[in-house]
């Protein structure tokens, strides 16, 4: 039986782990351009994390409406965010679900004669903790800015 060159072993190893490697990038992206896809959601993650520090800054004296609008502009920043097509940590990403997630019960549990000052309350530690997710997520993906 005659030896295979280690050259040989070498070539094809190295050509299994690139198609290998390829094929994994690929399918971890499902995004057509994925810089574009990524650079939408840093966008998308500097909108949300305003948006939350808005909210997270109500005062005391802010009516309901103005708790309610500023919580409609996490919510929908955050629809924004979940859909998403670009790869990002699924720990993070969870991170910041879950922040969202507290925050929507916590709107949901309050009363409906709550006052703006009762809401501020409220919402304010859990937009604090979307904020904190928000800004580890964009450190992980490296969002300029």
């Amino acid at each position: 039986m005659r030896p295979i060159p280690s050259t040989a072993v070498s070539a094809a190893a190295a050509l299994v782990l690139s198609v290998g490697g390829a094929s994994a990038a690929f399918a971890a992206d499902p995004s057509p351009n994925p810089s574009a896809a990524a650079a939408q959601l840093c966008t998308d993650l500097n909108k949300l994390r305003s948006d939350a520090t808005a909210l997270s800054g109500l005062s005391p004296s802010s009516t309901k409406d103005q708790a309610k609008n500023a919580y409609n502009s996490v919510k929908d920043g955050w629809d924004t965010v979940s859909k998403s097509t670009a790869t990002w940590s699924a720990a993070q990403k969870e991170a910041v679900k879950s922040a969202a997630d507290g925050l929507k019960k916590t709107w949901d549990d309050l009363p409906g004669d709550a006052t703006g000052t009762e809401a501020a309350a409220k919402l304010k530690p859990q937009a604090q903790m979307l904020d904190s997710a928000v800004k580890s997520a964009r450190t992980g993906l490296k969002c300029p800015g």
